[in-house]
């Protein structure tokens, strides 16, 4: 699922509504360890498009 969230963040990312969605379905199906792969992943791509989203996404999830 990790594969996935990284393969449709990128497409979905042009709303910031949608990548939200997206965004906090993905971190419901991973586990933990993956959780902070993906927020890392996250901050690489996303983190100047959507500050507020990341963190408001994994608050609480990934330190």
């Amino acid at each position: 699922m990790l594969e996935y969230a990284k393969v449709i963040l990128p497409k979905v990312s042009f709303s910031k509504d949608l990548f939200k969605k997206e965004l906090n379905k993905c971190i419901s199906w991973l586990e933990d360890d993956q959780i902070l792969e993906l927020f890392e992943w996250c901050n690489k791509n996303f983190k100047e498009l959507y500050p507020d989203v990341l963190s408001e996404a994994f608050a609480g999830k990934a330190a």
